[in-house]
């Protein structure tokens, strides 16, 4: 089957008080031969989007700093809600991108870093895949936060299967093992990195601690990423 009738449409909201932004996205979509992205709504009130046809969108592109006030809490409130999150910035400052991932966003894409990535991130954050940008992997590799919990090698092959884009069916297969038992390497993953005061909420943010902790590399994850177009991938 063609590649075209696999691609599936992400309908996204974007909140920024820029309307010079969403100009540079439409065209940036448009450049995308398969048309996977569409703005749905547009805004720079978040309860104003929500309340309209950005409600239902796939994916919320949140601006940051909003008329001055930094949004990490309502990235954390909207995560919460199970609300899928990009927050498309200015800013590229390391500690500010990890406590948006800590905070539940999906991915963190830099402003300037749009043209090359937006299409792509947010087509990986509606079928929750990790997606790393430039910016993303330096403030990995920067970190130098709290401990490395020590993972056993399975539940570590079990974590790079599914960060490659498999669900964990396909995991569970390829290790020749029960989906319960692939979840459960995946859970105590998380959870070693709870006890070690590092939580992990979302793909994207446990995706950041293991390769803050060098455990896997961005390289490893981008290699499949071109081969990973299943949208049934387990969150």
């Amino acid at each position: 089957m063609p590649a075209e009738h696999l691609a599936r449409r992400v309908d996204v909201a974007l909140i920024d008080d820029h309307p010079v932004v969403l100009e540079g996205i439409q065209s940036w979509i448009s450049r995308d031969p398969l048309q996977r992205v569409r703005v749905v709504a547009c805004g720079s009130d978040p309860d104003a989007v929500l309340a309209g046809p950005g409600g239902d969108a796939d994916v919320l592109v949140l601006d940051l700093n909003l008329g001055g006030v930094l949004m990490l809490d309502r990235v954390a409130d909207l995560s919460a809600a199970g609300r899928r999150i990009v927050v498309f910035t200015h800013d590229t400052d390391e500690h500010t991108i990890l406590a948006v991932l800590d905070r539940g966003a999906y991915a963190y894409l830099a402003k300037h870093e749009g043209a090359a990535h937006f299409v792509e991130t947010m087509a990986a954050a509606a079928a929750d895949r990790p997606y790393v940008t430039p910016s993303v992997a330096g403030a990995m590799w920067a970190d130098t936060r709290g401990s490395r919990p020590q993972l056993s090698e399975r539940e570590l092959d079990a974590l790079l299967l599914w960060f490659q884009g498999m669900s964990k069916a396909s995991v569970a297969l390829r290790m020749g093992i029960s989906v319960h038992t692939a979840t459960q390497y995946i859970d105590r993953v998380r959870i070693k990195y709870a006890k070690a005061g590092r939580p992990s909420p979302t793909k994207a943010a446990l995706l950041a601690r293991a390769i803050e902790d060098g455990l896997i590399t961005a390289s490893e994850v981008g290699e499949y990423r071109s081969r990973a177009a299943d949208p049934s991938v387990d969150p």
